[in-house]
């Protein structure tokens, strides 16, 4: 069914790019093969729900999170400028389980000034983060997209998640944070300006 309720068919995308009749089937497998009955009252929509789910958990998939940054001004801004504590949801690619944090974004502009919206940054973190994703890759995504786009003199990105794949099996150690970070430009070369940003970062 897509997100109305209307029945896809085997093979048909949703408008969003994911085949929901073929992630349903899929579901209804991966129930049989653990030893569940897909056919109980409480699992009977479950392959529906799973797959709606998909469509957001996956929608960076099908777009390019880099366009959010087309929209820039011309303030003549030289200094920093931090966005922190971005709420982060995405999925390990390894367990396809999920890892769930905070993203801080920073960046200075470059010579010509030119600056991005702030709920920009937010959006850019969410388009890549909803996707299959490790976090390191995650990281750098978000870091190279604003060098793209905004041409800075410097970004820094830092991602701080606890992951579910090692919290509830494996090494089993709810609680584990795993920090991440990018630099790029000024503060890949500048010692001292990569300090201030993550004292700001860590609020130390």
């Amino acid at each position: 069914m897509d997100t109305t309720g209307t029945p896809v068919g085997l093979g048909v995308l949703a408008p969003d790019g994911i085949d929901l009749a073929r992630a349903e089937a899929a579901v209804r497998e991966l129930l049989l093969a653990v030893g569940e009955d897909p056919d109980r009252e409480g699992l009977l929509a479950t392959p529906g729900r799973v797959a709606r789910a998909y469509l957001e958990q996956f929608a960076g998939l099908y777009t390019d999170p880099d366009q959010v940054l087309d929209t820039s001004f011309d303030e003549h801004h030289a200094e920093l400028i931090l966005v922190r504590d971005i709420e982060m949801f995405s999925t390990c690619e390894h367990h396809l389980v999920p890892f769930f944090g905070k993203a801080h974004v920073g960046y200075i502009p470059g010579p010509d000034g030119r600056v991005t919206g702030l709920s920009k940054l937010a959006r850019l973190v969410d388009g890549y983060a909803r996707r299959p994703q490790v976090q390191e890759r995650l990281t750098t995504q978000v870091a190279e997209a604003v060098v793209r786009r905004l041409q800075p003199a410097g970004v820094i990105v830092v991602i701080e998640a606890e992951h579910l794949c090692m919290a509830m099996r494996g090494v089993r150690k709810p609680g584990a944070t795993t920090v991440t970070s990018a630099v790029r430009g000024v503060f890949q070369s500048q010692a001292r300006t990569r300090a201030e940003a993550m004292s700001l970062i860590t609020g130390r």
